[in-house]
């Protein structure tokens, strides 16, 4: 397959851009890319913007798309109320429409890889897992899926009801059994303890060797409001990086969900330990929990990539609008030059990629996996654009023209095209309406 006549952007090193370019996919691979016209005659793209496909960090479980707009009040999550209920109600027959709703709005937003962490598991409701990668596989995207787990109750001081929380055997037994679904391609398994106030600190201890032990990375929320910083200080005398330490997770197999409340000396620590973090602005923004220093984590060479965040704290699973979002937050923090166009859209792709530790992802180079978004620039919102990147992100977001997944096309002319966008959404709505009576 050749792309010809677009705007290439390879995201590779040394920031390589082809105006007028091409690109060529062989067995599912990058197999070149070029300026000007290709060797063969290809596709013309009309000179539309060429972009790795965009890699999601870390929304909490897919599922949680029923409780739309329905804490627009609520601190963290809704977890006083909506989450509960939905999970305590979560059965395997209403995972996969809400996965497939999900996958589907991150998909039409240029995403090729979605990382979810799912971390609700009720009591003898078995292949919630399964049901994930079923409905990333029927929409042709790929999937970081978790094993997330929550064992400390409200009856023991925790988040969750106690009817949410696990035995720690049980959540070990069935990690190690969901590990043999990764692929090391389309299906990735991660290990995924939810949060310092959900979980003991044995689980986190054993997650960690587990997840060393089968050679799995590590994932959890950490830092996202002062509240937490006060439960951490009080439960464990110390900070919640500190507490990081002290379980054995301050390495460079794990990556932590929002982090905006670390001091520059934490930061520090982070990039010296290799410990990457997903942002998530428009979440962060919606629940009043703050702004993350991203800055200033690029500056210390901190891996950095962007999340959708779930439907409990950001109604939209639109990747594209957290990249413009990570843009706008970045210089509301910092002035005009505290980010450019081109290193947040670094941060959807390369540094997604480099989050998930997939070198195989993220830009447009010879032996790359060819995750490719496809622009179109012919609409009203680039009229009169010279630099036509940067008149693509600050005029987002958008919805993808095309999107290639691993040489694929799932998306075409702005559709889906393995499953049916309104199906999709009529079975959505008609789970959340059975949930929420």
């Amino acid at each position: 397959m050749i792309l010809a006549n677009a705007w290439i952007v390879t995201m590779d090193d040394a920031g390589t851009e082809h105006e007028r370019g091409w690109l060529c996919v062989e067995d599912g691979r990058i197999a070149a890319t070029g300026a000007g016209d290709p060797p063969e005659p290809g596709d013309d793209l009309h000179g539309a913007v060429v972009t790795p496909g965009f890699v999601n960090t870390p929304p909490p479980p897919l599922p949680d798309s029923h409780p739309r707009a329905r804490g627009r009040r609520r601190p963290l999550h809704l977890a006083e109320d909506a989450l509960p209920g939905v999970g305590a109600d979560r059965r395997r027959d209403g995972v996969r429409p809400a996965a497939r709703c999900g996958l589907a709005e991150l998909a039409l937003s240029g995403c090729s890889t979605v990382f979810d962490h799912h971390y609700v598991f009720p009591r003898g409701v078995k292949g919630l897992v399964e049901a994930e990668v079923r409905a990333a596989q029927d929409l042709g995207v790929r999937i970081a899926a978790s094993r997330g787990s929550m064992d400390l109750g409200e009856a023991d001081g925790g988040l969750p009801p106690d009817s949410l929380a696990e035995q720690i055997d049980d959540v070990l037994a069935d990690t190690e059994r969901v590990a043999a679904l990764d692929d090391g391609d389309r299906v990735q398994i991660v290990v995924a303890p939810c949060s310092p106030f959900s979980v003991t600190t044995r689980l986190m201890e054993e997650s960690a060797a587990l997840a060393r032990r089968l050679g799995l990375q590590l994932h959890t929320h950490l830092a996202e409001t002062v509240d937490e910083e006060a439960y951490c200080r009080d439960t464990f005398g110390c900070s919640p990086v500190e507490y990081l330490e002290r379980v054995g997770w301050l390495a460079e197999d794990t990556w932590c969900a929002h982090c905006i409340h670390l001091s520059q000396p934490e930061v520090e620590r982070f990039a010296a330990h290799g410990v990457g973090v997903a942002h998530c602005p428009a979440s962060n923004l919606r629940l009043g929990a703050g702004i993350a220093p991203v800055r200033a984590l690029l500056d210390a060479g901190v891996r950095v990539g962007l999340g959708v965040d779930g439907s409990a704290s950001n109604e939209r699973g639109d990747l594209f609008f957290e990249l413009k979002q990570a843009l706008l937050v970045a210089r509301g923090r910092g002035g005009p030059h505290a980010m450019g166009v081109r290193e947040a859209l670094r941060l959807a792709t390369r540094g997604g990629a480099a989050v998930l530790r997939r070198n195989d992802l993220g830009s447009l180079e010879p032996g790359k996996r060819a995750d490719i978004a496809v622009w179109r620039t012919d609409g009203l919102e680039l009229g009169g654009a010279e630099d036509l990147v940067a008149g693509l992100v600050l005029s987002g977001p958008h919805r993808v023209d095309r999107l290639y997944v691993g040489g694929e096309e799932v998306v075409h002319g702005g559709s889906l095209l393995k499953a049916d966008e309104q199906e999709i959404a009529r079975e959505h709505r008609k789970q959340a309406a059975r949930l929420w009576r």
